[in-house]
């Protein structure tokens, strides 16, 4: 088995509106095109990003594309006659794999990760359009026929309402959901009130992943402030992981992952270079802490970073070289390409094969390219 752990399908210019019921369509987000054609996210008469169609290995293009965009200028194409059919058709997207020489995929929304900030102070629109993906992601996993592992959209703002949508994608079929890294209405994710998210994530057999998205910032929106960049800026692509490694932190040293040691966390695209470093500084710094006081914050049974080998699990790009940080940290990183955002490869197994040594074989490693993800799916 090979497993791409990292995926994109694209929502159709109507998604939302399509998976939401009838009282709600006017909370639901839309693609609509400018005055000279420009293809554009919106909620509500306001653009949240261009809609674009990326190409693995080509930000340059995309940037020019925006630029023109963003100067009221005419595209060189439309929107809908360059959209290639795999990129949001789950049975396209099962050639693309066969192709690609893969077995599985992770698939996550595309437009999903620009929106959920922009949206923040409207829970009720939130929900809306949560809930649309999620009855899409439904219908994508049956229609994926057990290859497309489609990622659910999740907030822990209101707790009946999770319950209620992990019912949904439990009996759908589906096992991964996204959720924000970051405060929730300014309580850390292990706050007690969050006890109950966590428990029903392993009740209903899902699992909570992080992944790069316009969500609550780990720092204050004053040090973006010059950036004209609206959801993706560069400090926060210089720290992509930072938020991810504070929230991961906050859930072992608090006791999360030791009250509910079937909780399971998956990272991706949020890079792993730093785990290796962050496992080292999580078991020091809550030793020197518990020095210091003469108790740990929280009584663990395990070392912290045990916790982190035991329930999380983090795609690593090739370039990262997973043979070595595996041999630092352990067994705990997943095979994944990106496809087709402009920051990915076209060609991933060979990406592996040149860059990752002793682990560029998926025969030679098995919890890299399958054996993880499975794990996280509970497969």
């Amino acid at each position: 088995m090979i497993i791409d752990a990292d995926q994109h399908l694209f929502e159709s210019r109507t998604t939302w509106r399509d998976h939401a019921a009838a009282a709600d369509r006017e909370h639901t987000l839309a693609i609509v095109d400018d005055d000279v054609g420009n293809a554009w996210l919106t909620w509500q008469g306001c653009r949240i990003v261009l809609a674009d169609v990326t190409l693995p290995g080509e930000p340059e293009a995309v940037g020019a594309r925006l630029q023109r965009a963003l100067a009221g200028e005419r595209p060189e194409a439309r929107y809908d006659d360059i959209l290639p059919r795999d990129y949001w058709d789950p049975a396209a997207r099962l050639e693309t794999l066969d192709a690609l020489g893969l077995d599985q995929s992770v698939v996550f929304p595309n437009y999903g990760l620009v929106w959920e900030r922009v949206l923040a102070d409207d829970l009720d629109a939130t929900r809306v359009n949560m809930g649309a993906w999620n009855r899409w992601a439904v219908a994508a996993a049956r229609e994926g026929k057990g290859r497309l592992l489609p990622v659910a959209h999740l907030t822990l703002r209101d707790l009946d309402f999770l319950d209620e949508q992990l019912r949904l994608l439990a009996a759908g079929g589906v096992r991964l959901a996204m959720i924000s890294p970051g405060l929730v209405d300014g309580r850390r994710l292990s706050h007690p009130d969050h006890d109950r998210a966590w428990a029903a994530f392993v009740e209903h057999g899902v699992t909570p992943v992080f992944h790069v998205a316009n969500v609550t910032r780990p720092f204050a929106d004053a040090w973006f402030e010059t950036d004209p960049e609206p959801t993706n800026p560069a400090l926060a692509s210089v720290f992509l992981w930072a938020g991810a490694a504070l929230g991961l932190a906050d859930l072992v040293v608090n006791g999360v992952l030791d009250r509910h040691p079937d909780l399971r966390f998956g990272i991706m695209e949020l890079s792993a270079i730093w785990v290796p470093m962050f496992l080292q500084y999580l078991d020091g710094g809550v030793a020197f802490h518990e020095r210091l006081h003469g108790r740990p914050i929280v009584e663990l049974e395990l070392a912290p970073s045990e916790y982190v080998r035991r329930q999380v699990r983090i795609a690593a790009f090739s370039y990262e070289r997973p043979d070595h940080l595996t041999r630092q940290a352990g067994d705990l990183f997943m095979f994944c390409s990106d496809y087709p955002h402009s920051e990915g490869t076209a060609d991933p197994l060979a990406d592996y094969r040149e860059r990752a040594g002793t682990m560029g074989e998926p025969a030679a490693a098995p919890g890299l390219f399958a054996d993880n993800v499975s794990w996280l799916v509970r497969n």
